[in-house]
């Protein structure tokens, strides 16, 4: 059977998408989509991606509104939260750490759900 190798983009809505680009560019460290011949794309690391659809109204998604969540692997949690906070961005940490890992959630400047994830091990 052929399968898919991995997610090659994630599209969605912006308002301002210029300007939330440059916020995941500056804040997460995902470079934009390229525009210009020789220029890099974001290249994210090989891993473990969960994908799955979920019932109802799930914590992760935010607002009922949302109908998507994204999780990003992280290899210092701890690190990546007080970046994020340096930088004026609100973290809201799990207490519990689980047998796969650990996780905080935030929101993008246009509201939409981040969750991060520092795998078990790493």
């Amino acid at each position: 059977m052929h399968k898919v190798t991995g997610i090659g983009g994630f599209f969605f809505r912006a308002q301002d998408p210029d300007a939330l680009a440059d916020w995941y560019r500056d804040t997460l460290g995902i470079d934009p989509v390229p525009m210009s011949e020789g220029d890099q794309s974001w290249r994210q690391e090989a891993g473990d991606t969960a994908f799955t659809a979920m019932a109802g109204a799930v914590d992760q998604f935010g607002s009922p509104d949302r109908a998507w969540a994204i999780n990003f692997r992280v290899l210092d949690l701890d690190g990546m939260v007080a970046q994020l906070i340096a930088a004026g961005t609100e973290v809201a940490v799990d207490p519990e750490a689980y047998s796969m890992g650990r996780f905080a959630s935030l929101a993008d400047p246009e509201g939409n759900p981040i969750q991060l994830w520092e795998p078990a091990g790493e």
